[in-house]
């Protein structure tokens, strides 16, 4: 259960890590240098095999009184950040991949906005986006520098924040509810969950964070031909249009055409890879959330037609071989 002790002004953030000492120190460095105070650090080492949990130990000995450590079995981001929310005991919640970082005001101007806007639920702000090592630049990474108003329509055609740039009250990550066991596109299916609860968006018109890219792992690489990771976007992409649907989100909105086309690709990266399932399923919501007419248009018709002559893998496989000998991909 969630953790009912809730404290006004204290913003709590939660640091999933898993084999990335060096990025820690950096991260939790980041927040220590907030000018907004109180704040509260947990980081969940998430089955480390490295030493990464003996230096988020050490961090916490260094920093008693801000940093709490919880090392678990490794299970993935979503479930890292849920055991981390469980815990988390402020009013506004901020997530912090371990690669990343925040920028100095991040916290007092987000917390102003929200203070300032009692109907906002979330507040964001620009955020950088650049390789590690190198100097960033100051040009805003995807939509950040926009002011928008709700998270949907626009979170259908694209998660436009990096997971550093929101903060979120805690009252409303609440209603949302649980993170999922998935461990790709779990962020975006989350935020589309918060989006389904109708929240608006309080925008603070200066840099927030930064997001890093850098040669380690990194869970949302190989995204279009891993089957496990494919799964785990078949899922999300099912629950976002469930959450979008809930939201009152039209078929005729180009947003969701979008969304509708993204689900086509889906299901047939899905079917090349042998998720027969999964391809069937994805290919059915593309069709729905086109819209009654254009799910009886030519493209679905033939595909199905061929998917029932030679089944959802093979004519996902021969669908993908033509998408890349038209596109060159």
């Amino acid at each position: 259960m969630v953790n009912h002790m809730m404290f006004e002004v204290l913003v709590s953030t939660v640091i999933p890590v898993f084999n990335r000492p060096a990025l820690l120190r950096e991260a939790v460095a980041s927040v220590l240098a907030q000018t907004y105070h109180p704040i509260e650090i947990i980081i969940v080492d998430d089955g480390s095999t490295d030493d990464t949990g003996r230096v988020a130990d050490e961090l916490a000995i260094q920093h008693p009184v801000e940093i709490r450590v919880l090392h678990i079995v490794n299970g993935g981001p979503g479930l890292a950040r849920e055991t981390g929310r469980q815990v988390a005991r402020g009013e506004f919640i901020q997530y912090l991949d371990s690669d990343d970082l925040l920028l100095p005001r991040k916290f007092e101007s987000q917390v102003q906005g929200l203070r300032a806007n009692p109907h906002c639920g979330v507040a964001y702000g620009k955020t950088r986006h650049y390789p590690y090592g190198a100097e960033p630049g100051q040009v805003a990474w995807k939509r950040t520098a926009e002011k928008i108003e709700t998270l949907f329509p626009s979170f259908l055609k694209s998660r436009w924040w990096g997971t550093s740039t929101p903060l979120y009250r805690r009252s409303l990550l609440d209603q949302a509810g649980s993170w999922t066991a998935l461990s790709n596109e779990e962020d975006w299916e989350y935020d589309c969950r918060v989006a389904a609860l109708g929240v608006h968006l309080v925008f603070c018109d200066e840099f927030v964070s930064d997001q890093r890219t850098h040669g380690g792992e990194r869970l949302s690489t190989h995204g279009s031909s891993d089957p496990r990771k494919l799964k785990d976007r078949a899922a999300a992409h099912t629950l976002i249009f469930s959450h979008a649907r809930r939201a009152g989100i039209g078929f005729e909105i180009p947003e969701m055409q979008h969304f509708a086309r993204k689900l086509f690709l889906l299901a047939r990266q899905c079917g090349a890879v042998g998720l027969g399932e999964e391809s069937k399923r994805l290919f059915s919501l593309a069709q729905t959330a086109s819209g009654p007419k254009k799910a009886d248009g030519l493209d679905f018709r033939l595909y199905r037609m061929v998917a029932g002559l030679l089944g959802w893998s093979r004519v996902g496989r021969l669908s993908c071989y033509l998408d890349q000998f038209r596109f060159g991909t």
